[in-house]
């Protein structure tokens, strides 16, 4: 009963509430509050109102009350502040209230400031009007993005920090992406400098599917730019003096910003001296001045000089260089050929590789010199107007062939270091300058030497004897084997023809077999002299008696055979047999006292027989 009757007071109050409203209580909605007012209820005893004066009452409930639906955007007052919320009035039935942590961009909120809401929830259920001003300003921010996008506005933005390829910037409260390359119309190397900054941005692109926003500032400055060039291209003439700003340093040379036209100083005009890398001179954003030395018709490609600011060095190079004087300077290039001195800031002299050494043997200009070395050289050529210098350095010590009969006349003998090989030779290095040249034949007595590299290694010492001098062709003929007896003087008698010898076959080959007799000798076995007493022949391995059948010292030639062993005693046997025959013949041969009694008797006969 009880409950009852108090659901009965609340619905005599709701029904109070609509009928007779209070002066301070505010409606929810007044258009619907005045359809469904009863005002026959009050007819009795209360003075009529005239029209005008309710319109006016009409009109101020319009102005005072706010229609809360969920979702919506509305304009706040800020009423009071704590520790942690905002109480914001939006003249609804309650008050809202939201964390100042939707405010951490503005800490200077205070009471009365004007303040964008989005009405989340009318009411709650404790009753409350839920606000937020966070989705309020996102909501606002992207129509004013979009608006700056479609319109071509300029917003500003905080750059809030870097991240990959670019940085975020804060705009109306949304994170929009800036790429590094529309940060600047100049490469940017340090994107850290920029964080915490405000910069003014245009939008250049939306993604509506995936809300991103990007922004460039690039495009605010190009235009101007565009207009600096055209001028500037339109001015452009050749020998004309610019300040530039280095904007990029590559191996080949530096791009240089003459103020929105980039040209390019290629390495070779940087300095009348020779560099490594462009970076030895100039540096990044380093401001300097420059000579237009060339364009092409649309002036898009300009080329630029810094040397040709400042006058050639072979013009300052002192009259009093000649011819023969000794110079100093540094190493700068070094080639298959040579290397380059400089001796003087921009002027070089080549030392040809042949000028090097008084070594007929060529050899590369880096066995001799590296790039840096300060030396000393001898002018050999000065042609200033072709700015062309050769210099030498062999021309600071003797020339070693001056007195080459006296040092190494024909005959003599002398140890030299092996220097190189070819396939005719060995080159052995008497002293520096002199070379003299082995050929092959002139290694060894007994060995058959293929290369040089079979005998003989490259920096091992070796005792030769001068065997020819050509002092105007700077030709040494020199010979080892020489240095010691022929062997062969002495083979001759030992392995002369028809000398025998037993040894094994040591190699089978196509037409014959090798032996060897010992370490110098080795002989070669005609197929056909292989066979032995039986038919068979001869196999690798297999030891048999051997007769030299021909000897040649000069060509070192030696042929030997086994068949002609056994054909020998053949031969001896039927010559003997051939002998003993003849002997029989001749003992039984009649003599002529055996004829003349025999021509008796027949005599005798005849004649008795005529009796």
């Amino acid at each position: 009963m009880a409950e009852q009757a108090n659901n009965e007071a609340v619905e005599t109050q709701e029904t109070a509430a609509v009928e007779a409203p209070k002066a301070d209580t505010q409606v929810q909605n007044p258009e619907q509050f005045l359809k469904d007012f009863n005002w026959h209820n009050y007819e009795e005893g209360i003075d009529p109102v005239d029209e005008g004066q309710l319109e006016e009452f009409e009109k101020l409930v319009a102005q005072n009350f706010v229609d809360t639906l969920n979702d919506e955007v509305v304009e706040g007052v800020v009423v009071h502040l704590t520790d942690r919320d905002a109480i914001i009035d939006i003249n609804a039935k309650s008050e809202g209230v939201i964390s100042l942590n939707e405010f951490r961009y503005n800490p200077n909120l205070k009471v009365g400031d004007k303040v964008e809401v989005l009405i989340d929830v009318r009411e709650d259920a404790t009753g409350q009007l839920v606000l937020s001003h966070r989705k309020a300003r996102t909501i606002k921010a992207w129509d004013r993005v979009n608006a700056a996008h479609d319109d071509g506005l300029v917003v500003n933005g905080f750059i809030k920090c870097r991240t990959k390829g670019g940085m975020i910037v804060d705009v109306f409260g949304i994170e929009a992406f800036l790429p590094g390359s529309q940060i600047d119309v100049k490469p940017i190397r340090d994107y850290d400098i920029y964080v915490g900054k405000t910069m003014e941005f245009k939008v250049v692109k939306i993604n509506h599917e995936f809300k991103n926003v990007v922004v460039s500032h690039k495009a605010l400055i190009e235009a101007d730019i565009e207009e600096q060039k055209k001028e500037i291209i339109g001015q452009l003439e050749k020998g004309q003096v610019l300040e530039g700003v280095v904007k990029n340093v590559t191996s080949y040379g530096v791009f240089v910003d003459l103020g929105g036209v980039d040209g390019l100083v290629h390495i070779t005009d940087l300095s009348w001296s020779r560099i490594n890398h462009p970076s030895e001179i100039v540096e990044l954003d380093q401001k300097l001045n420059v000579v237009i030395l060339d364009f092409d018709e649309d002036k898009t490609r300009i080329q630029l000089g810094m040397k040709q600011l400042s006058a050639h060095p072979w013009e300052a190079l002192g009259n009093e260089l000649k011819v023969g004087d000794h110079v100093k300077g540094k190493v700068v290039v070094i080639a298959d050929y040579g290397a380059f001195v400089e001796v003087a800031e921009g002027v070089e002299g080549l030392v040809h590789v042949s000028e090097m050494s008084w070594s007929t043997h060529l050899r590369s200009a880096q066995d001799f010199v590296n790039v840096g070395d300060e030396v000393e050289a001898v002018v050999l050529t000065l042609d200033r107007e072709e700015r062309k210098m050769s210099l030498g350095i062999k021309q600071l010590t003797p020339d070693p062939w001056t007195d080459i009969t006296k040092k190494y006349p024909v005959g003599s003998t002398h140890t030299g270091i092996v220097r190189n090989f070819t396939n005719f030779g060995v080159f052995v290095e008497l002293e520096e300058g002199i070379d003299g040249l082995i050929y092959i034949s002139d290694l060894s007595w007994t060995k058959k030497v293929k290369h040089p590299s079979e005998f003989t290694s490259i920096g091992e010492k070796l005792e030769v004897v001068v065997l020819e001098l050509d002092v105007e062709g700077r030709k040494l003929s020199l010979g080892h084997k020489q240095t010691m007896d022929n062997p062969w003087d002495k083979y001759e008698a030992e392995f002369g023809l028809g000398t025998k010898h037993t040894t094994k076959i040591d190699e089978m080959v196509d037409k014959g077999a090798v032996i060897n007799f010992n370490d110098d000798i080795t002989a070669f076995v005609p197929k056909r002299h292989l066979e032995k007493e039986d038919g068979t022949m001869l196999k690798a391995g297999e030891e048999a008696e051997f007769v030299i059948i021909e000897f040649n010292k000069d060509f070192k030639k030696v042929v030997a055979s086994h068949m002609s062993i056994h054909k020998e005693e053949e031969a001896k046997i039927v010559k003997k047999a051939a002998k003993a025959a003849a002997q029989q013949a001749e003992e039984s041969k009649p003599t002529l006292g055996d004829t003349n009694a025999k021509l008796q008797e027949i005599k005798d006969k005849m004649e008795g027989k005529g009796q």
